[in-house]
This record gives C-alpha cells, sequence and structure tokens, in this order.
C-alpha cells in the first residue's frame, strides 16, 4: 500500500472524530497534534507540518457552513489542507503536439530508465505512438535495460551501444523520431548534481527542445527531495517531478510535501515495481485513498481500460442477482488481475479499508488467483456454468488435470457459493454506507472484493 503506515495513522486520528459525541477544543487539539505526529513518522518538513496544523486549527474553529454537521466538517477541513499541502491540483502532462518530447534526468539509482518503460506504457495505453530513444552513455547497463523495457511494452527503440556523446545519438536518429506521438529521452545521471552532468543536461537539453523535463526522484530521500527538486530545477528548468519507490518508504510523505512547495508539480508517482505501476498524481484521489475515504475515479480508469462499459454493466448485473457463474467469476479475476493488485484496488473502494482486512489474507489471496486460473482452464464448459455439478471425482479429475491441490479446488468452489450468497444480500441495495454495514463482519475468508 502507498504510504501504508502514514495512512493507517491518519485513518486512526480520523476515526477520533467519528467516534465521538463532542466536537471540542481538546479534540481538536488532540486530532491536530496525531496528525502532526504521523506527517513527522513519515520525515515531513517541521515546519510545514506546523503551518499544515495552524492552518486546520484555524479552520476548525470557524463557522460550521449549512448542511454539514460539526464532525463532517472537521473532516473536509483536514481533506482540503492535506490536498493543498501536497500540491493542491493535478498537473498532468498532455499530449498537444507531434512528437511531444518528454526528457527524464535525475541521479543516479533515481529509477529514470524503469520510469521511461512505465510512461511508454502509460501513454501507449491511451492510444499514442510512442519511441523512447537512450542517451545515458554512462552507465553501462541503461542501453540494455531501456532496449528490454520497450520490447516488453512493444514501442521502438533508439540508441547506439558503446557511444560516449549524448548529442551524437539524438542527432543520429532526430529526423526518425518526428513519425512519433511521443519521444521519451532517458538521461545519464551521476552521484551528485556534478559540473560535468550539468553541462551535459544543459547541451542536451538546448539540443532536443523537450516539451516537458521531467526530473525523477526517489521517495526515500523524504525531505531531501526538496534540494534536489530545487537544483534539477535551476539546472534545467524541469516541468515537473516524477516520485518513484512510493510503495517501500516511510519517507514519502516528506519527499511528496517537499517537491509540491517548490516550483516542481508532481505529475507522476511509482507506486509498485511493475510496469503498470505509474499514476498521474491527482492530490484529491491520493489524500481521499490515504484517508480511507476511497478513489472511485481511478478504480473506474482503471477498469475501463480492461473491460467494456457493456461487459461491465453485464456482469454487474449478474453479480448483484446472485446468479452469476464460474465463467462470469472467471472474468472478473482476469480484469482484477489486469488492474493490479487487490491491495491497491482495496485502498479505492470507500469504506473497504474501514473493514481492516489482514494484509497476510489479500497476499494469499494473490497468490490464490493465479492458481484458480489454473483450475478453471482445467475444467469442462459445463462445469464452468454449472458448477454445482462438480462432484468429488470431477474434483479429483480436475485435480490431476491442473496440477492443483484437490483443497484449493475445494477453496475455489466455497469462494464461489459465499461470492453468490453475498451478492444476494445486496440485491437491490445501492447505498454504498448501507452495503458496508451489511457486509461488516460477514466478510468470506479470501474475498477480495
Amino acid at each position: 500500500m502507498v504510504l501504508e503506515k502514514l495512512g493507517g495513522s491518519l485513518k486512526n486520528t480520523l476515526s477520533k472524530i467519528t467516534k465521538a459525541i463532542f466536537i471540542d477544543d481538546k479534540l481538536i487539539n488532540e486530532l491536530v497534534k496525531d496528525l502532526q505526529r504521523a506527517l513527522l513518522h513519515s520525515d515531513t518538513n517541521v515546519q510545514l507540518v506546523f503551518d499544515l496544523s495552524q492552518k486546520i486549527k484555524t479552520r476548525a474553529k470557524e463557522k460550521v457552513p449549512p448542511g454539514l454537521t460539526k464532525k463532517e466538517y472537521l473532516i473536509n477541513v483536514v481533506y482540503e489542507e492535506l490536498t493543498n499541502f501536497l500540491g493542491k491540483e493535478t498537473h498532468e502532462l498532455k499530449i498537444e503536439k507531434k512528437p511531444t518530447q518528454i526528457m527524464l534526468v535525475g541521479l543516479f539509482g533515481s529509477g529514470k530508465t524503469t520510469t521511461t518503460g512505465k510512461l511508454a506504457k502509460f501513454y501507449k495505453k491511451r492510444g499514442y505512438k510512442i519511441a523512447a530513444i537512450q542517451t545515458d552513455t554512462w552507465r553501462p547497463a541503461a542501453y540494455d535495460q531501456l532496449e528490454q523495457l520497450s520490447k516488453q511494452v512493444g514501442i521502438d527503440f533508439y540508441g547506439i551501444k558503446g557511444e560516449k556523446n549524448p548529442l551524437k545519438i539524438y542527432k543520429e536518429f532526430k529526423s526518425e523520431l518526428k513519425k512519433y506521438d511521443v519521444v521519451l529521452v532517458d538521461t545519464a545521471g551521476r552521484d551528485a548534481l556534478s559540473d560535468d552532468l550539468i553541462k551535459e543536461l544543459n547541451d542536451l537539453n538546448k539540443l532536443v527542445k523537450p516539451d516537458e523535463r521531467l526530473l525523477v526522484i526517489s521517495a526515500d530521500l523524504g525531505q531531501a527531495a526538496q534540494k534536489q527538486a530545487e537544483a534539477f530545477h535551476k539546472t534545467c528548468k524541469i516541468t515537473g517531478v516524477v516520485v518513484t519507490k512510493l510503495e517501500g518508504t516511510a519517507k514519502g510523505g516528506g519527499a511528496l510535501s517537499a517537491c509540491a512547495v517548490t516550483n516542481s508539480p508532481i505529475k507522476f508517482v511509482g507506486v509498485g515495481e511493475k510496469i503498470d505501476d505509474l499514476d498521474l498524481f491527482h492530490p484529491q484521489r491520493f489524500v481521499s485513498r490515504l484517508i480511507g475515504m476511497g478513489d472511485l475515479e481511478t478504480l473506474l480508469e482503471k477498469a475501463k481500460e480492461v473491460i467494456s462499459e457493456d461487459e461491465a454493466k453485464d456482469l454487474g448485473k449478474k453479480f448483484l442477482k446472485g446468479d452469476f457463474n464460474l465463467i462470469d467469476l472467471y472474468q472478473q479475476m482476469v480484469s482484477l488481475k489486469k488492474m493490479g493488485s487487490l491491495k491497491k484496488l482495496m485502498e479505492m473502494v470507500p469504506g473497504f479499508s474501514q473493514l481492516k482486512m489482514p494484509k497476510e489474507m489479500l497476499d494469499v489471496q494473490e497468490d490464490k488467483l493465479g492458481q484458480w486460473k489454473i483450475v478453471m482452464d482445467s475444467m469442462t464448459k459445463g462445469e464452468l456454468e454449472e458448477p454445482d455439478v462438480i462432484s468429488a471425482d470431477r474434483i479429483d479429475r480436475i485435480s490431476k488435470g491442473s496440477g492443483v491441490k484437490v483443497s484449493v479446488i475445494r477453496e475455489l468452489l466455497k469462494q464461489y457459493r459465499q461470492s453468490k450468497k453475498m451478492m444476494k444480500m445486496f440485491k437491490g441495495e445501492k447505498d454504498i454506507n448501507k452495503m458496508m454495514k451489511k457486509m461488516k463482519g460477514k466478510l468470506p475468508p479470501g474475498m477480495g472484493m
């Protein structure tokens, strides 16, 4: 989970508001102290935390707007101020000319080449024709890494292996690059922002004339990200920041806030190791997920990438009627896998984070999905359509055919029956809060969505 410890702390803090009988100065001060503690543990700058605290305190004592309760208003204040704290607005990188050239800069180990591959996948999924060019002549493995990533994504790759002059590499392919919608230029890094790196970036910047200059920066830098962002901005006038490794560090809050307060807006965040684990940075959605309010907009966007609207409606109708079969469950599982890990999807569903499902259970579920897919591939069409016909003898046959243990097959059938039973509970229910009340305490083991 992105910034799991910070998110957990913020959810616990906000739960005090929802459980409180009265909203008074004592509760507000306690809330602010908890918020300060959570942010400081994520390595956020002390002065920034103090400024945020003062804003929340001041607004919390203002008159409550009509139509809101004191609790709702206080939660909204925390949400709005955290959103402002992390940049307030989404700074989308738009493809408005052909080719739109994006140059990635940063120090050694920041994840520039991996991010180049992720950006290629991000824009290819949106229908653009992409090319990547490798101008990193310092790191020996840079050429091979980007070439492999380009093949994995299915885009064209340019570079000259062994060439030491990055300007010569770009000039060699400059005319060919004009036929693409997006050109990603991966540059060299150093251990520090040295004079030779500054000169190389400036020379390449003048030659390429990129439309976007993105600084790739690792989240584990914490507060130090601010100095790096400011230094690179002074060197080559960066237009935005990509924060990588956000899923695996306690310092992520520090890196996000440090970049947000510079003139370097965060445009993307890397949230995992897979090629699809790159998201546009929406401060509002990010904070919403962080404090347990969910993020249905991102969830729906991810869903649209892997399943058509008609398929979604049809599956939804069957699901809520409780009459879906193993084929439908199979399709749902495939779609879920394409959308990302269950843990990340759970963050986006309003209310699910409040169920406090064990992290270990979700990890096990990820592994089970792969096994269940193999099991279903070994079933007949009739068995998939009418799972109730699957007897003990059939289970043995499926086990031998798939190489999967009998216990796993029985667990799949149990999951199917529980899912069907659960969906019948929700028949005709449209209110998400009522659905969550029905679900709380009745979620079957291993149920991911």
